[in-house]
């Protein structure tokens, strides 16, 4: 399943180059993995009735356009790879003009929240990369 939300850039988020500085965009797409688990029906309390945390190993980003003050974005997310203990999400933000920002991968890794030690990725979870669109 892939989800989307919107955002407009605020003043906080603009570097001393007037665009969004680069590190703002990870929040963007973190606000948007967010949304993904819920829309997915996995919001935070359902790992944590499982005993199960999602950590964050991995993220490859590519910046490819500048955005600026008061732009509407919208920081498309979906899945794309799924292991054993670990799976991995994109992220791509599109600007009002259709172009895209950024892309990015993250890869995670579902833990044991009490051993802190890396498990297999729960059946909800991994049923929802096995239904996927596209």
């Amino acid at each position: 399943m892939e989800t989307s939300i919107q955002i407009e850039v605020r003043p906080t988020e603009i570097d001393v180059m007037g665009h969004v500085n680069n590190a703002k965009y990870l929040e963007y797409m973190e606000w948007s993995r967010e949304d993904w688990y819920n829309r997915s029906g996995l919001p935070f309390d359902v790992f944590t009735e499982m005993n199960i945390g999602t950590v964050t190993v991995n993220i490859n980003i590519n910046y490819r356009k500048e955005a600026r003050l008061g732009e509407k974005l919208t920081i498309f997310t979906r899945p794309i790879q799924k292991g054993r203990t670990s799976y991995v999400l994109e992220h791509i933000i599109i600007n009002e003009q259709g172009e895209r920002v950024a892309d990015a991968t993250v890869t995670s890794v579902t833990i044991d929240l009490e051993k802190r030690k890396s498990v297999p990725l729960p059946t909800p979870l991994a049923q929802r990369f096995d239904a996927r669109d596209g």
